[in-house]
């Protein structure tokens, strides 16, 4: 069953809104957004958008067997993937967030890293990971740095908004996690 729309006045209230994790230990893949949107927050899915790019690129890179639905992403754990967000307050967009809380929810996201140790923490958005993890020169894919013993990839943003992926180059960035990755399935 598909998610219904929030009305105006449900996306306006969502300001400030927090979504619950998708995340279990020893996961393959933790996704880390920048934060949720506030119609994310809204509808209360990660990446609940229609539009958002997130779900078609997770099947089209073969991360899942089916195209899911935002309502559907706590099935990701029994594929060993799950998502959380740098910033845990929806905005309307991220480039509301100041340094100071991309720096923030830096340590927090690398806290929850060590706590559950996925093998990879994959962050969507290269800005988001510069800024939190003071990182001014890094580029999309595998990092040299890792938190604990998870490996760090960056991707790019899935949003509408970030025009310079479209979806067949998006879902070629995350196939190639998916490719470069020794999950041992």
């Amino acid at each position: 069953m598909p998610t219904r729309r929030p009305t105006p006045e449900e996306i306006r209230n969502a300001a400030g809104k927090t979504l619950p994790d998708i995340i279990a230990p020893g996961l393959r893949v933790l996704f880390s957004g920048i934060n949720p949107g506030l119609y994310s927050a809204a509808v209360g899915h990660h990446f609940g958008r229609p539009g958002n790019r997130f779900w078609p690129a997770l099947y089209a890179a073969g991360f899942t067997p089916h195209l899911l639905a935002p309502e559907e992403g706590c099935d990701l754990l029994g594929w060993g993937l799950g998502i959380t967000d740098i910033v845990d307050r929806a905005t309307t967009a991220a480039a509301e967030l100041n340094a100071e809380e991309l720096v923030a929810g830096g340590r927090q996201l690398a806290d929850k890293v060590l706590h559950f140790q996925p093998r990879v923490l994959a962050i969507l958005g290269i800005s988001a990971y510069r800024t939190a993890y003071a990182r001014p020169k890094a580029t999309l894919g595998l990092q040299p740095e890792r938190i604990g013993e998870s490996l760090i990839w960056i991707l790019p943003n899935p949003s509408g908004l970030n025009a310079h992926y479209q979806p067949a180059t998006l879902a070629q960035a995350f196939r190639e996690l998916r490719e470069s990755i020794p999950f041992g399935d």
